[in-house]
């Protein structure tokens, strides 16, 4: 059977993954987007700190973004990636195989989250993690933290620019002299104790209760969650070099040490929020067109002369090497 041949796939329609087809459709490159439909931020009523999008839901902006790539010729296709072998045949678990010029990693990142009851419930709803994303929406509430890992604390020292009454739960974190002081010296309130569950009245969480059963008022928590990229072993897979938490190693463009591979977005940074990882999508579909660009030249030279033109020394060997180059990487 005949296989498609696009010249990028897009792994994961996220905003990164959106904004790089939008890019790449306009540039009239065939293009093909597989998203699995799990966004990290689903969980989210609104979507906040995208100039012009302030509060949006996430599904609204996803919904906006595939009609708009959809328009410039960019084939969406809901299903998973399970391998990509070389020359770039990009396997889904469908059964479909595509073949791809290039390939943008854009499947974003998962959250670990504390094993508290109540926590995988409330979350992104009242249980939050990023104080850009919604620190206004609880402003001046009391808020508590949870320590769960290192970097808690700055993380309470940050929430505590949206309200003058937060707590910090000690729960599992090791709390240094420093860090206790540092943290009384702001006015937050530091809690000892393991937290055993988040409590909710009404669909409202209204307090954390600790295991000796003390419940300390709060209708907002935040916590700093574990990250795991979500690439399902595809960066590895392609060879990828990736940092010691597995996420990509990219240049400013997002190609990664991997001939013809991309990355963007959370796959690459767990922090970007929504606006910046589209502004990383757009960033990578460009330098991809361009590197696109350069090969169809070199292509369209070596047709040149191979159809009757007369090869200088220099271009022979400049088209020797580039069709050795594609050979190597299976193109």
């Amino acid at each position: 059977m005949e296989t498609t041949v696009y010249d990028v796939v897009v792994v994961g329609g996220g905003a990164a993954g959106l904004s790089a087809a939008l890019v790449l459709g306009r540039a009239r490159r065939r293009v093909a987007v597989i998203d699995a439909g799990a966004p990290r931020n689903a969980p989210a009523a609104r979507m906040q700190g995208f100039l012009s999008r302030d509060g949006v839901p996430p599904a609204d902006l996803l919904a906006a973004g595939r009609a708009e790539v959809t328009y410039y010729g960019v084939e969406l296709v809901k299903d998973r990636v399970v391998g990509i072998d070389a020359g770039f045949f990009v396997r889904l678990a469908g059964g479909r195989v595509f073949k791809a010029r290039r390939i943008l990693v854009a499947t974003g990142v998962r959250d670990e989250l504390p094993p508290i009851p109540g926590v995988r419930e409330r979350w992104g709803r009242d249980l939050l993690h990023c104080p850009y994303c919604h620190g206004w929406e609880v402003r001046d509430q009391p808020i508590g933290v949870l320590g769960t890992q290192p970097g808690s604390v700055q993380h309470a020292q940050l929430v505590r620019q949206w309200s003058d009454d937060v707590v910090f739960f000690v729960h599992t974190c090791n709390l240094t002299s420093a860090e206790r002081v540092q943290l009384e010296a702001r006015g937050i309130r530091v809690v000892s104790g393991e937290a055993a569950r988040l409590v909710v009245e009404a669909d409202r969480l209204v307090g954390v209760e600790l295991v000796d059963g003390r419940v300390i008022a709060r209708t907002a928590v935040f916590v700093r969650p574990g990250n795991l990229p979500h690439a399902d072993g595809l960066l590895a897979g392609l060879g990828c070099e990736v940092n010691a938490a597995g996420f990509a190693a990219v240049d400013a463009t997002g190609r990664t040490n991997t001939f013809g591979v991309w990355a963007a977005g959370n796959v690459v940074d767990p922090r970007a929020q929504v606006i910046t990882s589209a502004g990383a999508g757009s960033a990578a579909a460009i330098a991809i067109n361009a590197d696109l660009v350069q090969e169809d030249v070199e292509r369209a030279v070596e047709d040149h002369y191979a159809a009757g033109g007369v090869f200088s020394a220099a271009m022979e060997a400049r088209v020797s090497q580039t069709v050795l180059g594609d050979r190597r990487h299976g193109l």
